[in-house]
């Protein structure tokens, strides 16, 4: 179990090659070709990406704030909500040619939306996934802030789940990802 972000009882889902959590959040080294994905399209299932996460039932609020150096293809990092490896939902920033704010739900397989940023960002990203009954609200912003809506997708309600900060590499040698900011609200 790790300490950080003012609690304890985070547990690593495929821990990373290096981490480090202080008072001034967690930074993480994405491994080489981790991804999560289901089937969809690439025909492969991959749940080799890292996340640092607590177990929570019922309605939570989880919002990240995080900056990385993208440098390869689908380099991505924000946050994961995770009944299993077949029913999950990741939230994030990710580099295809140009940075995406994506949205990967899976149930079974998984389907990929994104909106391209008009620029790299030039500081932080926040990420935000509020779980209330059997909906996950997903919301994106700068600064601090998650105030555009982005998604809106179904999970169980009933469903334990693992969520928090998530990183992977799935092309790429890996990067670096540090996470300022987390804040937590079980419902």
């Amino acid at each position: 179990m790790v300490d950080t972000f003012g609690s304890g009882g985070w547990e690593w889902l495929n821990p990373p090659p290096r981490w480090t959590a202080d008072g001034k959040g967690l930074t993480v080294t994405a491994g080489q070709g981790t991804d999560f994905w289901r089937v969809t399209h690439y025909g492969y299932i991959r749940d080799s990406g890292h996340v640092l996460g607590r177990r929570f039932t019922g309605d939570l609020r989880m919002t990240a704030t995080f900056s990385a150096d993208y440098r390869e293809r689908y380099d991505q990092a924000g946050l994961m909500i995770r009944v299993d490896e077949r029913t999950w939902i990741k939230a994030g920033l990710e580099l295809d040619e140009r940075h995406l704010v994506s949205v990967v739900v899976t149930r079974e397989t998984s389907d990929w939306s994104m909106t391209p940023l008009p620029a790299p960002p030039e500081g932080q990203v926040t990420i935000e996934l509020e779980r209330s009954g059997d909906a996950v609200f997903v919301r994106y912003g700068t600064d601090g802030r998650a105030d555009i809506p982005l998604r809106l997708a179904a999970l169980p309600a009933d469903a334990e789940v693992l969520a928090g900060p998530m990183c992977a590499a799935p092309t790429g040698s890996g990067f670096e990802v540090r996470f300022t900011e987390l804040l937590v609200h079980p419902g």
